[in-house]
């Protein structure tokens, strides 16, 4: 199997439709959150909607970096999430990230070969296969933490 393939089959597993590593995703996980439990906040763990927000970031600021060949996103940012008070800014929210999910895959497919050996924007920051495992692997992080804060609030329910 092709590299490009291989690595956006992993980032569909854990943003989409897998359960091999987490016997979950965030769609799976996302999709049956009501809009309540997104922003209910358990102590000073970070909410839900605020870890789908931080990944979001993320995912919308590469893609952003993939197509302008620079880097955009500050991390002091990843948190700043607007303010969810309906169902329709949870459903936004939710709808914003699976898109992003969606094309930010989708988008490693049309890589060469060589560029996941490249620089990623700056040298500094490593090649962009080390980035893009870095989604992964901090995607699977949070994933956990959502969770976990999920079958917290489901328990106080």
């Amino acid at each position: 199997m092709e590299r490009r393939i291989f690595i956006a089959n992993r980032l569909r597993e854990v943003l989409l439709n897998g359960h091999w590593i987490a016997n979950t995703n965030y769609q799976e996980q996302l999709l049956d959150t009501t809009w309540e439990q997104a922003i209910f906040k358990i102590n000073n763990l970070n909410n839900i909607a605020a870890l789908t927000y931080h990944i979001n970031y993320y995912l919308e600021g590469l893609l952003t970096a993939f197509e302008r060949g620079k880097l955009e996103i500050r991390d002091k940012y990843s948190f700043d999430v607007p303010v969810i008070a309906s169902k329709a800014d949870w459903d936004s929210l939710v709808n914003k990230f699976l898109k992003n999910a969606a094309t930010f895959a989708d988008s490693i497919t049309t890589f060469e070969e060589e560029q996941f050996d490249q620089p990623f924007i700056d040298e500094k920051y490593g090649s962009y296969l080390r980035n893009i495992e870095a989604v992964i692997e901090h995607s699977y992080y949070h994933l956990g933490q959502i969770s976990l804060i999920k079958k917290m609030i489901i328990q106080s329910e």
